[in-house]
């Protein structure tokens, strides 16, 4: 599929609701790592369209993915890559890749202006309750930084808002506002030039 609507809710965690969470729920026992590439302009132009690019490498498998703001929650792009592409694009050659490119074109982002600002590692645990509902733990690392996070993507905006505060009560965990992984990382750059 190279398109997408993703419906997410997120929580920044504290390590102890992390454990919490990690031994009350039926998350694997060992998570599978990710590594997540992010691009951006040198004057921001992603940002200033509420979007973000990356290449995810998991398993082996490189996706590149365009996120933007979508009423449902976000619209993502995919582009699958070849290890060969994913490290071209990761040395400063970006090749085309049709589904991206054309979304990117339509912001008024030329894909040359793209430059590689950095990575974020993550150790990742999911686990299913039902057919509607998928949770996710994260353990991330980044530019010398580190946050445990819970994930709920849903197949409804209904159905998933319901379970993620019931779940959040059920574990005691104040809702916090929680910015995504890529601002999460672009703040860490900011915060260690200061």
């Amino acid at each position: 599929m190279t398109q997408e609507i993703e419906i997410e809710y997120k929580n920044l965690l504290t390590k102890q609701e992390f454990d919490r969470l990690l031994h009350g729920i039926p998350f694997p026992e060992h998570g599978k790592t990710q590594t997540n590439y992010y691009f951006e302009t040198n004057d921001f132009q992603l940002k200033a369209h509420g979007s973000a690019l990356r290449i995810r490498e998991k398993n082996g498998d490189f996706r590149l993915t365009l996120k933007q703001p979508h009423p449902d929650g976000l619209l993502e792009t995919h582009d699958e890559l070849t290890e060969d592409e994913a490290r071209k694009w990761l040395d400063g050659q970006i090749s085309s890749k049709s589904n991206t490119e054309k979304q990117l074109w339509e912001l008024g982002i030329s894909p040359g202006d793209l430059l590689l600002y950095g990575s974020l590692k993550t150790e990742r645990r999911e686990t299913s309750p039902s057919d509607q509902v998928l949770l996710v733990l994260d353990y991330s690392t980044y530019n010398g930084q580190f946050d445990f996070e819970l994930e709920l993507e849903a197949t409804s905006a209904a159905a998933g808002k319901q379970a993620f505060q019931s779940l959040l009560k059920t574990y005691n965990i104040p809702e916090r506002e929680t910015p995504n992984k890529i601002k999460r990382f672009f703040f860490s750059l900011e915060d260690s030039s200061r």
